[in-house]
């Protein structure tokens, strides 16, 4: 979800790690458009207000990003773009120390990742109602979440889904028991580590995989690599990734309903949620229009299609009225 994909982004951002960590962000050319006037209407309470809009540094999160900002724009604010933040834990800590005002979390990785729960809820309703209410005590509010559900899975080509006769995780499961080699895996480092990640996976499903069938890439890489096949016949995704329709990826069903909901949702400072009650409104209708179908075709615009994360914000946002 980027400009020109997470593998690009990820080589600058370790060149500047430091700054990240503390909540800053990489030194980038702004792609700013006009915002003109649509459903979203100046409010005079934000007229001018700096409020700082964060990231993740993957392109469905700088797409997001970038909606947030046009949003504030249309309403008069002045937003500070410190998009492009690496990995879940620094934006986390850049909201939570300040360094940011508020982005996109998603559900499920609040409820697992930062709150330490080990098990998800099925209802996206009450898995989003115990995060908001779990995270008031942190001084963090949640607005209305988008019906997307950004959730992990495990894909393959359909040649290694007939080869292997798999459908589910429960027979990649069975498939890493017999034959571990082909059972071979692509993940990125969070997936690696996490606790809704590849060790959940293994937990729950009952396997565990050979290191050396593990394969450990940039996001980017991972769906090349498992396009080609040479590396690895199997590979984590995400489910609005406009790469997994662009590839004709399969997903594995996840039969044992592992991997929880994750729903992208504005994270807010309760500080800036009570200075500007407004805020909320203003993004309801926002994140009602980001359905799964909805994101991934926005995704695919820019990691398969080469837009910009700005550009893509820009034409949605004004396809649906929110600006002129």
């Amino acid at each position: 979800m980027r400009v020109p994909s997470r593998s690009v982004l990820t080589l600058v951002v370790a060149l500047v790690g430091v700054g990240l960590a503390s909540g800053c962000t990489v030194s980038k050319k702004k792609d700013t458009q006009e915002v003109g006037t649509g459903s979203i209407k100046k409010v005079d309470a934000l007229s001018g207000a700096k409020i700082k809009v964060g990231s993740k540094e993957f392109d469905e999160q700088l797409l997001l990003g970038q909606i947030a900002i046009l949003t504030l724009q249309a309403a008069g604010a002045d937003p500070v773009d410190k998009t492009n933040i690496n990995g879940s834990t620094n934006v986390r800590q850049a909201l939570t120390s300040g360094n940011i005002d508020l982005y996109w979390e998603y559900t499920g990785t609040d409820w697992i990742t930062y709150l330490k729960n080990t098990k998800p809820i099925d209802d996206p309703q009450q898995q989003f109602d115990a995060v908001a209410q779990a995270d008031a005590k942190n001084g963090i509010t949640w607005w209305d979440a988008a019906p997307a559900n950004n959730t992990y899975a495990i894909a393959a080509k359909a040649g290694t889904i007939s080869k292997y006769h798999i459908n589910t995780i429960s027979d990649y499961a069975a498939l890493a028991k017999s034959d571990p080699s082909a059972a071979s895996i692509c993940v990125e480092s969070e997936f690696k580590n996490r606790d809704d990640g590849f060790p959940g996976v293994e937990k729950t499903y009952g396997f565990t995989l050979p290191g050396g069938d593990e394969h450990l890439l940039d996001t980017a890489v991972v769906y090349t690599e498992l396009d080609k096949g040479s590396t690895c016949n199997f590979g984590e995704v995400y489910e609005t990734d406009g790469r997994v329709s662009s590839l004709k990826l399969t997903l594995l069903k996840d039969d044992k309903k592992f991997f929880p909901i994750y729903n992208p949702a504005i994270s807010v400072r309760s500080s800036i949620a009570t200075q500007y009650p407004q805020l909320k409104d203003l993004f309801a209708p926002v994140a009602a229009k980001l359905d799964t179908a909805t994101l991934a075709a926005l995704n695919k615009k820019i990691s398969v299609d080469g837009e910009t994360p700005a550009k893509v914000a820009h034409d949605w946002m004004a396809s649906e009225g929110f600006i002129g």
